[in-house]
């Protein structure tokens, strides 16, 4: 967060020493790439990562799970017009490694937004979900199971 108001300010910075009538957005930018570049120059002196990975990362997570929220969503629609009869619901069980309050409570908004799944309980002891699914056929599962571990996983790395 320090990393992202100092690149601000050095912009702002820019922007004032520069000779002009008015603000430009150009100059705005240039002085944002000049901020970048000595943010990365002194990042080490921060005690932590250079911030436009961070941005990534999110970027990254939004694109994966927007992914994960237009599949499923089809999948609903494809259980709710064509198999209606074939669904088989059901509960299964998934243990997390992340240790984080806010980790794990961003996993289970994640896995509830998800159409066809719904978080039924925590174990606080073992931080395991019990996840009820629409279907839990063997393919729906491991499905279901890869997303949540690919959401685990990206919140582990935005967390780091």
């Amino acid at each position: 967060m320090r990393q992202v108001v100092l690149n601000i300010l050095i912009a702002f910075l820019w922007v004032l020493f520069q000779d002009e009538d008015s603000f430009q957005f150009s100059t705005f930018v240039s002085g944002f790439i000049i901020g970048l570049i000595v943010i990365y120059i002194l990042h080490r002196f921060f005690g932590q990562a250079f911030y436009p990975k961070k941005i990534w990362i999110a970027i990254k997570f939004l694109g994966v799970y927007l992914y994960q929220l237009i599949t499923s969503s089809i999948s609903i629609i494809n259980y709710i017009l064509f198999k209606t009869r074939h669904m088989n619901p059901g509960l299964l069980t998934y243990e997390t490694n992340l240790k984080n309050d806010w980790a794990i409570t961003f996993l289970t908004i994640l896995i509830i937004i998800t159409p066809g799944s719904t978080v039924i309980r925590i174990s606080k002891t073992t931080n395991k979900f019990f996840i009820h699914s629409i279907d839990v056929s063997e393919k729906e599962k491991e499905s279901l199971l890869k997303s949540i571990k690919q959401y685990e996983n990206l919140i582990t790395e935005v967390s780091q």
